[in-house]
């Protein structure tokens, strides 16, 4: 992909929002961090999986490669949501993870969380979501990580318009990279960006952040297919202290020092 335009890295911030791959690969130039939301459900079941002990592989594409991708790491795979079965109870369903039997290595295509953060070459790559946004924080302060030395690109995944890959700003992605803004800034981060600071001004400003997700477009469409528990499990604010960390190409979990 051609380089990014200086305009749209937000260099100098320690603290950088921008969206989907394209944005992650603008505000990804000299960042220390890049930190996936996909609330709707990629790093929600991420954080689910391997809070629970599953080392989780990212794969962009749910076709046949992605079933010999989990033959050649002797991983599950991950299925959709309404192909679940007993012989494959793994799915992108955070609820479904939650259900299902114990994997040690599961791979979970996704083309939105997953794709950004198998694409991310030259920098520590964390999943957050609602669930563990302050334990993300409290690792990445931790590690002296949200200043203008050391940047943090936040990348909330949004989703894709149906039949196209043209990105679809999602609400809950966009509140979910808020909460983890505010939260370094409350643990002392400084020089947000000005979009790092509008995402993290508004999650503060929201009364009811689980219903407003709810209600929202992606939350109704979950919930029209019959996944409302997704939606459920996906806005328990704060519900997991697991920070999952991508090394050599597999999420694992990492506990706040």
């Amino acid at each position: 992909m051609q380089s990014a335009p200086e305009w749209s890295q937000q260099r100098g911030f320690g603290i950088r929002v921008e969206w989907g791959r394209t944005g992650a690969a603008a505000i990804g130039v000299g960042a220390v961090c890049v930190v996936v939301v996909d609330v709707l459900s990629f790093t929600t079941s991420v954080s689910v999986a391997v809070g629970a002990g599953t080392a989780v592989f990212p794969y962009r594409w749910r076709d046949e490669s992605a079933r010999e991708f989990a033959d050649r790491h002797d991983a599950a795979l991950a299925v959709g949501r309404r192909q679940v079965g007993t012989a494959q109870p793994w799915s992108l369903s955070p609820a479904a993870i939650r259900r299902a039997p114990f994997t040690e290595r599961l791979v979970l295509p996704s083309p939105n969380g997953s794709a950004i953060a198998a694409g991310v070459s030259d920098a520590t790559v964390v999943a957050a979501c609602l669930r563990n946004y302050r334990a993300v924080a409290d690792w990445l302060i931790a590690r002296n990580w949200g200043t203008s030395t050391h940047p943090i690109a936040i990348v909330p995944a949004g989703e894709q318009w149906p039949g196209t890959e043209v990105v679809r700003p999602a609400v809950e992605d966009w509140l979910g990279a808020g909460a983890l803004a505010a939260a370094l800034l409350d643990r002392g981060a400084t020089d947000p960006s000005p979009e790092a600071r509008s995402a993290a001004t508004t999650f503060t400003s929201i009364a009811d952040v689980p219903a407003l997700i709810a209600t929202c477009a992606s939350g109704r469409e979950l919930a029209a297919i019959g996944f409302a528990e997704d939606v459920a499990l996906a806005t328990d604010l704060d519900a997991d202290r697991t920070v999952p960390i991508l090394v050599d190409g597999v999420f694992t979990a990492q506990r706040p020092s």
